[in-house]
């Protein structure tokens, strides 16, 4: 009889113990919530206003770029049109500023590339840390206790970016005039 008694006792601490850990499980459970970042990239205004910004500081030189490949296109058109009739020295002299003229715009453009990178880079990362602000805001408020930002897959359950947008929009300058 005493294996019995030994055995239900153990039984009886598993069962309780068992009860004990569910019932912590569930009094712990965690708030979990998902943004989408790309979205925020491409749908907040902030982002918007950013890009705005960017093509207005950049105008001038993608506008410079332009015109200099149409001189690079014209010049070279001519030189095609009237290489026969050339002679050789005009000739290699018309290909030799031709020449120097490309390798200025391919130099000029891709300094604007560098720049304008540059530039969107530090753009969108001002973007982010206004929205990591909002998304820490909603988490205090909200009592979440875990907020991620990349993922496999998100179920639309738990996916707030439509909140942080919108608390995006409210807290950004322009809604406030």
């Amino acid at each position: 009889m005493q294996t019995g008694t030994f055995f239900k006792r153990v039984v009886g601490v598993v069962a309780l113990t068992g009860a004990l850990v569910a019932g912590a499980a569930q009094a712990q459970e965690a708030r979990i919530a998902a943004v989408n970042s790309d979205r925020i990239l491409r749908e907040s205004s902030a982002a918007k206003a950013a890009q705005l910004k960017l093509e207005a500081e950049f105008a001038k030189r993608d506008k410079d770029l332009q015109d200099m490949a149409s001189r690079l296109k014209t010049l070279s058109d001519q030189l095609d049109k009237n290489a026969a009739s050339l002679s050789p020295t005009d000739r290699a002299s018309k290909q030799s500023q031709l020449s120097n003229l490309d390798t200025e715009f391919q130099r000029k453009q891709r300094e604007f590339r560098e720049d304008l990178n540059q530039r969107r880079n530090e753009e969108l990362a001002a973007v982010l840390d206004r929205a990591n602000k909002v998304i820490k805001q909603i988490a205090e408020q909200q009592h979440y206790d875990l907020i991620v930002q990349e993922a496999v897959y998100v179920s639309p359950r738990i996916d707030i970016t439509d909140q942080v947008l919108k608390a995006l929009a409210a807290s950004s300058p322009s809604a406030t005039n």
